[in-house]
């Protein structure tokens, strides 16, 4: 468990380096903002279109990996939707604390890191991580605050769901990826390389950007924040590994790359989001920030856990 701990203690690292930097004011909102950026457009999506142009759709797709990860995250979103209206929350706040606790930092976070702790064989597993959330539980939350706001469901809010999606680079990187495998293409070599110096940036300027962007949030309401990040980083993971293991059978390797998927930290773009529709935004901000510090010890446990799984 120590030399695990050791091995994830550098990305965390990272991440205090930048929030040290966006602290002292040194690296301000502007600047984080802009990282954030081309992290998000450039250096991730090359990292991800590059990976899935080595995968095959076949390699990727597990309906039993899908299954497990959905069903055991549907479990703690219904259970915090439960626990957020017992408390008198309205659909709009209680879709934003659902969010949080099953929405993990996959893209920035996970993906360079479980890549590289468990194998590079692990990008198939979190790439399917990854869309499940931007595609199922990304259209929810969107689904679930403008319905209410507007008292019904219709095309438009559809219609707005799917060109949010459409417009996502990790979307659709990993879709360009998974179509030029498809069509056998070979990657030139001066592409290659390219793709493959982009793709390095992802991993520091990822980091860092998180840490930046931390500097800024406060732990406002830290007692519902420290619930929903005990949601994420304990009952979410320990919800898919039931899931997983006992219900679906998923092959364990891929189970595991699951599991410590689902212990990442609540992600950022569940904060964008909120700021975006103006619903609870400090919460989400202080549910970042507790469950990003915590996750230095949970998430080194978790993998530790799912390692000694193979």
């Amino acid at each position: 468990m120590q030399d695990v701990f050791f091995q994830t203690l550098p990305f965390f690292l990272m991440i205090g380096l930048g929030f040290g930097a966006g602290r002292s004011g040194f690296f301000n909102a502007e600047a984080t903002a802009y990282l954030t950026k081309f992290v998000f457009y450039f250096a991730l999506s090359a990292m991800l279109f590059r990976f899935a142009a080595n995968l095959s759709l076949a390699e990727l797709f597990d309906l039993n990996f899908v299954l497990a990860y959905l069903c055991g995250s549907a479990f703690v979103y219904i259970l915090a939707s439960v626990i957020a209206m017992l408390r008198g929350m309205n659909i709009e706040e209680t879709a934003v604390e659902a969010q949080c606790a099953v929405i993990g930092n996959v893209g920035f976070l996970g993906v360079p890191m479980l890549t590289l702790l468990l194998g590079t064989q692990a990008i198939g597993p979190v790439m399917l991580v990854l869309a499940v959330d931007l595609i199922v539980f990304g259209s929810l939350i969107v689904i679930l605050i403008t319905g209410s706001r507007d008292g019904r469901m219709s095309i438009g809010i559809l219609g707005s769901v799917a060109m949010g999606l459409l417009k996502n680079p990790m979307i659709v990187s990993i879709s360009l990826g998974l179509i030029w495998s498809g069509l056998r293409l070979p990657i030139p070599a001066p592409m290659n390389n390219f793709l493959a110096i982009l793709g390095n940036a992802a991993t520091p300027c990822a980091l860092f950007a998180i840490g930046a962007s931390l500097a800024t949030k406060a732990a406002e309401r830290p007692f519902v924040a420290g619930w929903l990040s005990l949601c994420k980083l304990v009952l979410h993971p320990l919800a898919v590994a039931i899931t997983a293991i006992a219900l679906f059978k998923v092959d364990p390797y891929a189970a595991a790359v699951m599991i410590a998927a689902a212990a990442l930290p609540v992600a950022g773009n569940v904060y964008i989001l909120a700021q975006h529709y103006g619903v609870a935004p400090q919460r989400v901000s202080a549910s970042i920030l507790i469950s990003t510090t915590l996750a230095l010890l949970t998430v080194s446990l978790v993998i530790g856990w799912v390692t000694q799984m193979n």
